[in-house]
Order: structure tokens, then sequence, then C-alpha cells
């Protein structure tokens, strides 16, 4: 319930609480360093021991090109070299990667690839081959007024196609993406897609301005409609589906699954060897590094008897935060992971898409996700990604430098909870729900 004609965004009660959920639930990792999103669920057991550490082998494997004794077969166009260098100490990645789509005529589906570029800008290439494109940016500052007299000034990006192997068309959909953190995937995966209806459902009997619903993908693997609920636009339904993407599109590394070079159908790279190698990783490898992120703990919250992020936690549903960023979830059963099966946990996600405005669309639509909408990002582990990674930037294309920057560029449906962060607390009502939110 929004206290929306409340007064004060927080009450005075200070008497005992019941202990929060536990982050990851039965994978909670009691560790506050930087290594913290590393650890394996502490539930592992036996076998699955040992197949999480041939999955962490897999998942710090770097591809070089073919041919080559160990893992050849990078490119000939790609991204990176490893999964993680695009998710380094398993959190977010600084450096952002283009996703580019030909407009689809009004109807909605997967991404229709550009001619000559395909769906993903590839910015690196093999020896002898030409990168496709450059993306660069450019930022204007734009300055928000607080309540109180507060400012906060925000990074309004401009992005731009540079130095492309043959003209880009002025028409392609552009959405710039940093690669998300990767731990407790597991449990997100294993939450019933009927429970996520059910949200979905909730929110449009609610009579308030958020409505998310779910986006419904096709699985390559499965063939069939499935509901998404990983990626920035909830496009893969299923870990094993985003893992062989990400061999695919991000380091042009064939799968049994995707058997045809990146480069494919894109002069000049459509001939990119006659190795006769593809694929280049097998079934078993993309199972390993597919475990791997299932089967990560989740950090402990941290400072949960703090007052302040005790006030913050409430001023978090008062304002209309929560709505969104579902406090707690339950898994039900996944095949092959029972550390992650039957769970209760706290990821701060409801795994849906809303409309998030015009300042952060992107006018790519992708199946059911419209070019304002974004799948709401978990918040678990929020208040240690600077130590984990040297920055703290946020949003699907980091152009938010810190949670206040994150909050003020909320639009659309969260427009209100936004304007009450902005207009209705006082500075120290906003540092507490900061801190609540670092104490994620």
């Amino acid at each position: 319930m929004l206290l929306t004609g409340c007064d004060s965004f927080s009450s005075d009660d200070s008497s005992p609480t019941e202990p929060p959920v536990r982050a990851g639930g039965q994978t909670t990792v009691e560790s506050a360093t930087a290594n913290a999103f590393t650890f394996p669920a502490p539930n592992l057991t036996g076998s699955a021991v040992d197949k999480h550490a041939a999955g962490d082998a897999e998942f710090e494997a770097t591809f070089v090109s073919a041919p080559a004794a160990v893992n050849g077969g990078v490119g000939p166009i790609f991204s990176n070299t490893s999964c993680e260098a695009c998710h380094p100490a398993n959190g977010r990645s600084q450096q952002v990667l283009a996703h580019i789509s030909a407009p689809a005529a009004g109807a909605r589906g997967g991404p229709q690839p550009v001619q000559g570029f395909g769906t993903t800008l590839e910015e690196r290439a093999t020896f002898g081959h030409e990168n496709e494109a450059d993306l660069n940016v450019a930022y204007r500052d734009s300055t928000v007024r607080l309540s109180g007299g507060e400012t906060v000034t925000l990074r309004v990006p401009s992005y731009r196609v540079e130095d492309a192997y043959r003209p880009f068309p002025s028409d392609a959909q552009v959405s710039p993406r940093a690669a998300l953190p990767v731990i407790g995937l597991g449990l997100l995966e294993a939450v019933p897609a009927s429970v996520l209806r059910r949200w979905a459902d909730e929110q449009a009997r609610d009579d308030d301005a958020v409505d998310g619903e779910v986006n419904e993908v096709w699985n390559q693997a499965q063939e069939e409609m499935q509901v998404g609920r990983f990626g920035w636009k909830a496009l893969a339904p299923t870990l094993r589906e985003q893992t062989s993407a990400a061999y695919h599109l991000d380091m042009g590394v064939t799968t049994p699954r995707r058997p045809t070079e990146s480069g494919a159908g894109q002069p000049p790279h459509e001939e990119a060897d006659s190795l006769n190698n593809d694929p280049e990783v097998t079934a078993e490898t993309v199972s390993q590094a597919t475990f791997y992120v299932q089967s990560l703990g989740v950090p402990a919250r941290r400072d949960t008897e703090d007052p302040a992020v005790r006030r913050g936690e409430e001023i978090f549903s008062n304002v209309g935060c929560a709505t969104c960023h579902r406090p707690v979830a339950e898994s039900g059963r996944l095949e092959g992971v029972p550390s992650v099966s039957n769970q209760q946990f706290a990821p701060y996600t409801d795994l849906l898409l809303h409309d998030m405005g015009p300042a952060l669309a992107d006018g790519r639509p992708v199946f059911d996700a419209s070019g304002r909408e974004w799948r709401t990002p978990p918040l678990w582990g929020l208040g240690l990604r600077e130590l984990i990674q040297g920055h703290n930037t946020l949003l699907h294309d980091g152009r938010a430098r810190s949670i206040r920057e994150a909050i003020l560029w909320h639009g659309g449906e969260a427009r209100p909870a936004r304007e009450r962060f902005r207009t209705k607390l006082s500075g120290d009502e906003r540092d507490a729900l900061v801190a609540f939110l670092r104490s994620l």
C-alpha cells in the first residue's frame, strides 16, 4: 500500500522486527569483500561442487583465433574474448555494447538483423578482418532540483555509430547496454512462469501507474514461446539460451545450437574460415558454464539493524519502489540444480517489463517489450558493486553514476515514485533510502 497522502514516509516505530529474508536463501554467502560475487552457493554438495568448478574454468577461459590447441575460435568479429571479460568478478561491465535491429514494420518479434551487421555491433575483429564499427558516446549535463534545495547533475548520453566498415543504416535501432552481474541467476530461473504471470495480473488489477508484463520470447532449443526473464529486455527464457547466445554473439564462438560463424552473411566476414571446426565449443562446455552461473551464491545483506537502513527500507516501500523491485520471491524446482530449488530469497525484482518513459527509451522493441520497456533489474549486491567492480555505473547504459542519479532517471510507470523521492522526501529521508539500498 502506498502512503501517498502522508506527510512522513517513515514511522518512528523502533519495535523489534522479524529478521529479513536472506538475500539468496540457502545460497547466501557471508562475504562483503571484493570477491563476494565469486563464491559457489554454500549448499552445493557432491558432484555439483566439481561441476561448478568446471564451469568456473569455462567462464574464465579466454578464446583466441583458430586454429589453436586450446580455446580457439574467437571471432572473426566479436565483442569480448571470455565470459569473465564481460562480467569481471561476476559483476557488471563498464563497457557498453550495442544491440541493433532493423525496423520490424510494427510487428513484434525477435530482433531483426541489420543487413551487413546482424543484431550486435561487433567492435573487435581477428587479424585479417575488419571490425563492424565503433560505438561512441557524448554526454551533456542536465540538472535536477530536489526538495530542500539539493541538486543532482544527470548525464544525458548521445550515441553515434562511427567508422563502420560499410554505411550503417540510418534507420537501424541501436540499444547500448552493459552486461549485468551474474549472481543469483539460478534462483531467478527457478521462479515458476506462472508466478511471474500472477504478479503481472496483480499489478494490472491495482489502481496505480504500475502495470508490468511478461515478455513472451522464443526458446530456440525447445522451439517454443516461453516467458523471458534474463537480460535488460527479458529476451532469454533460460540461462542455457543466454549462455549459448553469449558465446556466439559476444565472442563469435560457435555452439551446437549456433554452429554458424558470427560473421555469416556479413561481407567480408561470411567466409570466415575453412577449418570445418564448428561447433567450436561442445554442448558440455555450454552446460558447465550455465551451471556455474546457476549455482553462484548471493552475498548477504549488511547493516540490517542500522536505524537509518531500517528507516530507508520503510521509505523504499512507502514511496512505491517495492512494487517493481519486489523484495521477496520463492523458487520452484529447477531441474539439475537442487541448490536453488524451493528457496525463499530477496532479489528485489519482479522480472517484469515496465514502461520507463521516453528518457530511458531505446526505441528497439523485442517480442513483447516495447522500445520504452525494460525488465526490472535485481538489486541484490547493489551496495558491494563499487568495491567489486571499481565503478558504480547504473541503468542499462551506465549513464547513472550513483543510486540517486539512477532513481532520478526513472520515468513512465516509475514517475510517481521518482517524484515522491524528488519532492516529498527530506534530505535525511533520501539519505536513509540510499543507505538501505547500499545494504543490499
